[in-house]
């Protein structure tokens, strides 16, 4: 399985001539074997050379692990990782994983922790730290899932499942008769081939090759299928090569059966002899495609990508998933399955049991929810990859090389005991108070410590998702232009998988209004009422020294004090004005009733039934600051200080 998931992108020149007056003719020789992935010669080689330098010593550790030889290969790693010129932080990573592959998980955590020292920011670091205390959930059998074991399995490769009609297809390295058997040197077996077989209740029936038109001479397989089954998509080998290029490299191909046979393949336009793609999975019309990849500009390793056909069915630009899929190891075989909208994916960089474990993300357009790791018994400490999975029948299939098998890799169904734990979806409507949806409205979900934790802009029909985990708080909020804010909290304690969560705007008018209560200060709620608009900030009423006639800035804000009360001609409201208190009580009393008086008078003038307006002088009491001018103590206040008491309020006396 590891031949067809993993490139070794090794040059000739330097595999073999680098560093060669340091090496030992055995070491060289096993160079050799290495880069034609030869592991088994390479490791014979290696063994018999005296001393061999940190980058044999690291081969041979490589060497043991791609043949699955995980005991040698922790103790060529143990070797490797105390030599004098070791400071790869790489071979850390890789002996953390191979403790795990053994069942060493506290020696494993003791390397991650060292890995996480040196890079803490390497997003295999972070899944691991944020997930580490999960570990005896996840080797805890909860009763999800039920494994059974495939007769069909052989002591070949037998992997990578797809749906097709009413068969699975998969990929197998068994002999199927051919006049030449070529086989890999990576592990001895013949080439993979493309099988068919029908479902059998918990079985499947033995097996035939799906097309002999489909067969190469090297590898062939996975594939994947449109629902009706008349396309298909594969990976193969790269035949395009030449001596001195021994670096095979994954390609994918496409296929159509409109008319029985299957069509001449067609490739990938992003197939490339410096870089692998595979692993193909298509939706159910074919018009997008989940893959695998090492091409530049991703995150290491391989990354799984997203391609979208467009209305002329040509294949536009690749979409990396991202950092809630990828990572720097390798993310490998994609499924998605559509009814849920859930991606299944593998991974050898995000914490799980041991080598790669198969993980589940659920999806909502562009939207991502949080990845987890399925856990126990469809993870193990071995490698558990490919899974699919029909949940209208709660039925799928997965491979694994777990001991107990019939082979190096095999296949084995599972039945889904119990939902899956993909958290729950918010859907919600941002709308007005007639339930009419309202567009482009930006919305942000919260936690419930009030942490942002995603936005969305609405489209036309004003609708929203997220994507969310179980059993927790949120609130959400929604702005646009002109109205006021709503918000909205909801809790995803409840049974459905879609939590509703509608919010709510108002218009200015509409806001406005419902502020409007017996006691609230009509200037605030005016003021509040400006943020719809953002073309300027209402303040109160000031005066200035010893003065009670109307300035500018007063006249703009009683304005809108008009405007507000003929737009609500059942309000009633009294003026209140105060002075600060730099004068005798009974002047500033006097100052004050004269304040009330001008702006009364001025709203009176332009509102209809101006009796709604009554007006009082309070002097100098109740001053929204400190500075006093009497008493023990006397203020040092500012003018700007004394400013902020001269002033006229708006009581709401009756709404």
């Amino acid at each position: 399985m590891k031949s067809l998931i993993f490139t070794i992108t090794l040059c000739i020149a330097v595999s073999i001539n680098v560093f060669a007056a340091n090496k030992s003719g055995k070491e060289l020789k096993g160079d050799k074997f290495y880069f034609i992935y030869a592991f088994d010669k390479a490791i014979e080689s290696y063994k018999h050379s005296k001393e061999l330098t940190v980058e044999g010593q690291r081969r041979l550790a490589k060497s043991y692990f791609n043949i699955n030889k995980y005991t040698e290969s922790e103790i060529a790693y143990a070797k490797l990782v105390t030599m004098p010129d070791c400071n790869l932080s790489e071979d850390y990573f890789n002996y953390a994983m191979i403790l795990k592959s053994n069942g060493k998980y506290d020696e494993s955590n003791t390397w991650m922790d060292k890995y996480k020292n040196l890079k803490p920011n390497d997003l295999r670091s972070v899944d691991y730290d944020g997930n580490k205390a999960n570990m005896s959930n996840l080797k805890t059998d909860d009763g999800k899932y039920k494994i059974n074991a495939l007769d069909l399995n052989t002591t070949a490769q037998d992997f990578g499942t797809s749906y097709y009609k009413n068969s699975i297809v998969f990929a197998s390295s068994r002999s199927n008769a051919k006049m030449i058997a070529r086989k890999s040197n990576w592990n001895g077996e013949p080439y993979l081939d493309i099988y068919i077989s029908e479902m059998d209740g918990d079985q499947l029936k033995k097996p035939s090759v799906l097309a002999r038109k489909l067969d190469g001479k090297m590898h062939d397989g996975p594939v994947s299928f449109t629902k009706d089954g008349n396309y298909a998509a594969f990976t193969k080998n790269n035949y395009d090569l030449s001596k001195k290029e021994k670096v095979v490299s994954l390609e994918i191909f496409f296929t159509n059966n409109t008319t029985g046979k299957w069509s001449k393949e067609e490739p990938f336009y992003l197939n490339n002899k410096d870089y692998s793609v595979g692993h193909p999975s298509l939706n159910a019309n074919g018009t997008v495609m989940y893959f695998v990849s090492d091409m530049p500009g991703g995150f290491g390793g391989t990354d799984i990508y997203k391609v979208t056909k467009d209305e002329k069915g040509t294949w536009g630009k690749a979409e990396n998933m991202g950092t809630k899929i990828n990572t720097e190891g390798d993310e490998v075989f994609p499924f998605f399955e559509e009814t849920n909208e859930v991606l299944f994916f593998s991974s050898n960089g995000r914490f799980g049991l041991g080598g790669l474990d198969i993980f589940i993300c659920p999806t909502h357009g562009s939207k991502l929810g949080i990845t987890y790791n399925a856990g126990f018994p469809l993870n193990t400490q071995y490698d558990d990859y490919a899974a699919i999975a029909n949940t209208t029948t709660n039925k799928g299939y997965f491979s694994s090389d777990r001991t107990g098998g019939s082979g190096s890799d095999d296949i084995y169904a599972f039945d889904l005991l119990k939902p899956l734990n993909i958290g729950k979806k918010i859907k919600g409507i941002a709308k007005d108070k007639d339930s009419k949806a309202i567009p482009n409205t930006f919305i942000t979900l919260f936690d419930d410590k009030g942490v942002v934790m995603d936005t969305v802009t609405t489209n036309s029909d004003g609708a929203f998702t997220f994507l969310v985990a179980t059993d927790k708080k949120f609130a959400l909020t929604g702005k646009k232009e002109k109205y006021s804010e709503g918000k909205t909290e909801v809790s995803t304690s409840e049974k459905d998988y879609v939590v509703n969560a509608d919010v709510t705007l108002l218009s200015k008018e509409e806001a406005i209004a419902k502020k409007i209560e017996v006691g609230a200060d009509l200037g605030k709620i005016v003021e509040a009422s400006n943020t719809f608009t953002g073309d300027f900030k209402t303040e109160t009423v000031y005066f200035d020294l010893d003065k009670f006639d109307l300035r500018p800035d007063a006249v703009t804000e009683l304005a809108k004090i008009v405007k507000v009360m003929n737009d609500h001609p059942n309000i009633v409201v009294e003026l209140r004005s105060y002075s600060d208190c730099r004068a005798s009580k009974e002047y500033n009393q006097a100052l004050s009733e004269r304040r009330a008086k001008v702006s009364a008078w001025y709203i009176k003038s332009r509102i209809t039934k101006p009796e709604r307006i009554t007006s009082k002088g309070f002097g100098e009491s109740n001053p929204v600051n400190g500075c006093s001018c009497e008493g023990t103590v006397i203020s040092n206040c500012s003018d700007e200080e004394f400013q902020k008491n001269r002033r006229t309020e708006f009581i709401i006396l009756k709404k």
